[in-house]
């Protein structure tokens, strides 16, 4: 039997939970180690706990990383580890922008080491049932809502709303992982054409971004400032059918899709590193950020949101 690989994680904000109890059930990976810059977290789990990830990346004996630290740090966390021939599994986005994503990628072929970019909603169920729905039949047009009210679901990890830590608002946060949605369905895509909504602190809180794939299109509708919580995907196929995915429906609880999300993250993860997984999308969706913004309309009218236009049928 192969042994398990011996994995930490380095950052314990709010997402780590997840990983954490995905860890806990896996019979192929084991936590042996935690690392977070707060006292307080590392010393609140049953394996050795570090505040310093060099030095735990020195002294510990590890076959991979996740790493769920803020944006502005996961390139450097990224590197060291490469560095020191451990897997990465980092949480979206790959790194704070293109050029370090490159810098990343190119790090990890030098030296044969897996880098693989963590897409949590891709491994939704209601995703799987509407991949099954579409299977052989050309897609016409994507559309994904990703809206929530962001001040409910960063907890006590406030870097999400410093644009200099985050990357951005909406688009560099959510946007990822709508964009690899689209990837997942239609394949590689393009920005055509990006408009967003700021607020008086210059934080985009909405956007409404049409991208084209090969002979289809999509539409990715962000919303920061939405009351609640709704993350779908409609599908127009060209026989004529709409078919739907609601990634929220039949979880109950704050966040209860993402414990079974993850658990599929870390497998897909495992199969990376044992060189059968699938094409890591880090770099597409730094580009798709990249390209959002610099195509953002300057001109857009105030108070006209995706919000209000995006609940019905786009």
């Amino acid at each position: 039997m192969t042994a398990p690989l011996r994995v930490a994680v380095i950052g314990l904000g709010v997402i780590s939970r997840f990983y954490l109890a995905a860890l806990r059930d896996s019979s192929a990976m084991q936590l042996v180690a935690v690392c977070d810059s707060d006292l307080a977290r590392p010393a609140a789990h049953p394996v050795p706990g570090h505040t310093d990830h060099r030095r735990m990346l020195r002294e510990t004996r590890l076959d991979a990383v996740v790493v769920t630290v803020p944006n502005d740090v996961h390139a450097q966390v990224c590197a060291d580890a490469l560095e020191h021939g451990v897997a990465v599994c980092v949480e979206k986005p790959l790194a704070l922008d293109t050029a370090q994503g490159i810098a990343l990628r190119k790090l990890a072929e030098q030296r044969g080491v897996p880098l693989f970019t963590a897409f949590h909603r891709r491994y939704n169920e209601a995703v799987a049932r509407l991949r099954d729905q579409c299977a052989g039949v050309p897609i016409d047009e994507v559309v994904v809502r990703y809206f929530e009210r962001i001040e409910e679901h960063v907890g006590p990890d406030g870097w999400y709303l410093d644009m200099r830590r985050c990357g951005g608002g909406c688009v560099a946060d959510n946007g990822p992982n709508a964009f690899d949605l689209v990837r997942l369905l239609l394949g590689p895509a393009e920005v055509t054409s990006a408009r967003i909504t700021r607020d008086a602190g210059g934080v985009d809180r909405q956007a409404d971004i049409r991208l084209r794939a090969g002979s289809g299109r999509a539409r990715i509708l962000l919303d920061w400032s939405y009351p609640g919580e709704r993350k779908d995907i409609e599908v127009r196929l060209a026989d004529g059918r709409t078919v739907r995915a609601d990634m929220l429906a039949g979880h109950t609880g704050f966040k209860g899709s993402l414990w079974h999300e993850y658990v599929e993250v870390l497998r897909a993860f495992e199969r990376y590193v044992g060189g059968a997984g699938e094409c890591d999308g880090g770099l597409a969706a730094l580009r798709f950020v990249r390209d959002a913004y610099r195509l953002e309309d300057p001109g857009r009218t105030p108070g006209r949101t995706p919000t209000s236009r995006g609940r019905g049928a786009a």
